[in-house]
């Protein structure tokens, strides 16, 4: 009888309000996962670490770049919890104000697992930081797209 196949890897993305730079990584990283054949191996997810934007859906600038991708994206923006930083292996940022506020948070939770690190660490193009668009044009969106598709490349290839 086969065993229930079911994630033995997570990575949630966090970026400030869960409505720009983390969705999209969130939706690239599941996309390169299905087109893998790993997606059921993977627990895979978004937060950010404000309360500005929890609810709402990713940014419609976001949602035009995705779709012109063929990327698939549907997500409420949330706030990042302190079950996030036991259940998940990484958590993995947008900038380094992100990173700041995810080790301060992180101090709060005991037994706290998840490996925080900045998703431009696997950036073969050494981008380390991924620029909030929020304020920016649709070019920017696809700047974001563009640093997440190799960024999570780089990061699925490593743990695969």
């Amino acid at each position: 009888m086969a065993a229930c196949s079911s994630p033995n890897k997570s990575v949630l993305f966090a970026c400030l309000g869960n409505i720009c730079r983390s969705p999209i990584a969130e939706a690239v990283f599941r996309n390169m996962a299905k087109d893998a054949d790993v997606e059921d191996k993977w627990k895979i997810d978004s937060a950010g670490t404000s309360t500005y934007a929890i609810g709402n859906p990713p940014d419609h600038r976001a949602r035009v770049c995705m779709k012109s991708h063929g990327v698939p994206m549907t997500h409420v923006a949330r706030q990042v919890t302190k079950e996030d930083f036991i259940s998940f292996d990484y958590i993995l940022c947008m900038d380094q104000s992100n990173l700041t506020n995810l080790k301060k948070m992180a101090k709060s939770v005991n037994n706290c697992r998840a490996k925080m690190e900045l998703l431009g660490t696997y950036d073969p193009q050494n981008q380390l930081i991924i620029q909030d668009p929020y304020y920016g044009e649709d070019e920017d969106f696809e700047q974001v797209y563009e640093q997440c598709m190799r960024c999570c490349l780089g990061f699925l290839e490593k743990n695969n």
